[in-house]
């Protein structure tokens, strides 16, 4: 499994499966001399993990992390950062009865196409506890941007949705709400949305919406590695998203050049943000401003017809513990997603200005 491996200059390459002794990574080219904020980074792992509130997984796993290398007296040293996430409450033996059988919409099927071999017990190393990883990293690489703000919310589950982008959000008013949706009354919407689903034993899909604040113009690559393609391809690679829009969106398609066009003010600003904050794939110094799609949670506790590896019909019991919907606890992976573009393209922007 080769693609294990993301960014340019700054990397973050990640290891371990669902149910293993441990999940973990390893940072490389992180400048040497960041003091490092731990609680800040924990926060954001704690923002993720199961276990946090009766919608979602009832896993229980503290997501503690051990760094093993790359930190002295709480600075790096500028040597790769290899950390360790422990997989402390497993229990394998809910999936012994669908090792045999594959999933709907699960990676089961083409796990096993694609090598012949597949770690059946929480899905291995297509379960989105390797994302735990992602937001441990991207916590630390955040602090690489003092001046950057990056606040991500749920701006939709099932059909109850926003709006609009909510400009004026912060994490901790996000968290204000169980569901981290900054709308009270949407929020409880969801709530009773999840309430339902939850007793019915079946899931439903949402949205996150992303504001980038403080993000100075400048930082992307013209061609093929524009900053929202990027950022298109770091969202695109969460477990279960399924679509990405930045700005405008899939709106724009239905709007006229005189409507869309971002006209500039004197200072350089504009007074509209259609294009979310990057124009030529190069940011333009105004809120980076993206969406991303997630669908709903393949495990679902209701019987499933399906078939096994020997291609025969079976019925799935589905067993485990598995959110109702994903995106509460997507925020945070999608925050660092988000740090991490940014901190890589920070730095080659830095490189390219010293030459």
């Amino acid at each position: 499994m080769a693609a294990n491996t993301f960014g340019t200059l700054l990397t973050l390459t990640t290891f371990g499966e669902s149910h293993g002794e441990a999940i973990g990574g390893i940072l490389d080219h992180v400048p040497a001399g960041l003091q490092i904020d731990f609680q800040a980074i924990q926060n954001q792992m704690n923002r993720r993990r199961p276990g946090q509130s009766q919608w979602v997984s009832p896993r229980n796993e503290s997501d503690a992390i051990t760094f093993l290398s790359g930190i002295f007296e709480g600075k790096t040293t500028g040597t790769p950062i290899g950390f360790i996430i422990p997989n402390a409450d497993k229990k394998s033996v809910d999936y012994d009865k669908i090792k045999d059988a594959y999933r709907p919409s699960h990676a089961d099927f083409t796990y096993d196409k694609k090598y012949g071999f597949r770690d059946y017990r929480g899905g291995g190393r297509s379960s989105a506890r390797e994302t735990a990883v992602r937001v441990a990293a991207g916590a630390l690489v955040e602090q690489l941007l003092p001046n950057v703000q990056i606040t991500a919310y749920v701006s939709q589950i099932g059909s109850i949705k926003t709006d609009s982008y909510q400009n004026n959000v912060t994490r901790s008013l996000v968290d204000q709400s169980e569901i981290r949706c900054p709308v009270p009354e949407l929020s409880q919407q969801m709530l009773e949305l999840l309430t339902d689903l939850k007793q019915k034993g079946d899931s439903v899909g949402g949205v996150i919406d992303c504001i980038v604040k403080g993000v100075p113009a400048g930082l992307g690559e013209p061609i093929f590695d524009k900053l929202h393609a990027a950022l298109g391809r770091a969202m695109l690679s969460i477990n279960a998203v399924k679509g990405f829009e930045i700005g405008s969106g899939f709106q724009a398609a239905g709007m006229f050049g005189s409507r869309h066009n971002d006209t500039f003010l004197p200072d350089g600003t504009t007074t509209t943000n259609h294009s979310g904050g990057i124009q030529g794939g190069i940011s333009n110094g105004m809120d980076i401003c993206f969406r991303v799609a997630f669908k709903p949670v393949a495990t679902i506790m209701q019987d499933q017809k399906t078939i096994n590896a020997l291609g025969e019909e079976v019925v799935l019991e589905a067993k485990g513990r598995h959110d109702p919907c994903v995106v509460p606890r997507a925020v945070p992976i999608v925050e660092a997603m988000t740090a991490l573009v940014l901190a890589d393209f920070y730095l080659l922007q830095k490189i390219q200005s010293s030459i």
